[in-house]
């Protein structure tokens, strides 16, 4: 039975994590250690981790915020040197079903992937799809897609190869970092696994499945309080905004293309006409210069 390490980041999670806690302890299969890395709590997380879970668990706590970028390299260099044949990166905002371990092992083992990812629905609402595959837009200077979000789940996307997926929930064989290396910790948050899907479909052989017929929930945006509103109807938060932003300009400039440079000045473009026109974003002075300074910023990563 292979040694598999979930690797989770804690921030002030104490309203969230219950149901993780839960989905961890009931999990089916039994040899696996939880890494926690938790990013300078403030609140009861770590408390309430200790007293419920059932589970081996490696702590890796940390005085600052090292981001998710930083905190998942931590936690998967932890796992790898203590033999863990795969890692699954994991947020802590979830819940899932029982054999959500076992049959992204079995996946994996019995179909030949080092990289497995599963179907994510809203936890607001499990009958409306999060992420059922995913890939990415060339012409778009390599930005990522959802498939069917926001969209009835109605069976409509089968099991098969993928190109990207979140690492809200994703099953990484070491073979993948040994080969791409660990996550840019220069992005904090947001598009760290962009870039390192983009890495590995550029640079590596390896290949993404996505399986779909196991029950993973997502509280999306329910820690960084990225969004205000509902699924449908909602507006960015001033952090989303800003990370974003920068982030969104930082992986165009690392792929030193002439056609990511464009994208960068479309991009430019794009997002100040988004903040007056989408909806999306509270009309004022603040949120205008947030959305300036970002990009800069992006730019002289």
């Amino acid at each position: 039975m292979h040694k598999v390490g979930l690797v989770t980041i804690t921030f002030n999670s104490e309203g969230v994590i219950d149901d993780f806690i839960d989905s961890i302890n009931g999990q089916d299969y039994e040899n696996i250690s939880l890494y926690l890395v938790d990013n300078n709590s403030s609140d009861r997380t770590i408390d309430k981790i200790r007293s419920k879970i059932k589970r081996t668990i490696v702590y890796i706590n940390n005085d600052f915020n090292n981001g998710v970028a930083g905190g998942n390299n931590q936690g998967i260099t932890k796992a790898l040197e203590d033999g863990c044949s795969y890692i699954i990166l994991i947020n802590n905002d979830t819940l899932f079903e029982a054999s959500l371990v076992s049959k992204l092992i079995r996946a994996a083992e019995s179909r030949k992937y080092k990289i497995v990812v599963p179907k994510m629905m809203y936890f607001a609402d499990p009958s409306i799809i999060w992420f059922a595959g995913g890939g990415f837009t060339r012409l778009n200077g390599y930005m990522n897609y959802h498939d069917g979000m926001k969209e009835k789940d109605e069976d409509q996307f089968p099991e098969r190869e993928i190109e990207y997926a979140p690492t809200c929930c994703a099953l990484i064989h070491k073979d993948v970092f040994n080969s791409v290396g660990l996550m840019d910790e220069k992005y904090f948050v947001y598009f760290d696994d962009t870039d390192f899907w983009y890495r590995v479909l550029k640079y590596t052989n390896f290949k993404m499945l996505y399986i779909k017929d196991l029950v993973f929930l997502h509280k999306e945006g329910s820690l960084s309080k990225s969004k205000a509103g509902s699924i449908i109807k909602f507006k960015f938060g001033d952090f989303t905004i800003k990370y974003t932003t920068r982030n969104r300009v930082y992986y165009l400039k690392k792929q030193k293309t002439v056609l990511a440079y464009i994208n960068i000045i479309i991009f430019f473009f794009r997002i100040n006409l988004r903040f007056f026109l989408s909806g999306k974003y509270n009309i004022n002075i603040k949120t205008w210069k947030i959305i300036q300074a970002s990009f800069f910023e992006g730019l002289k990563i």
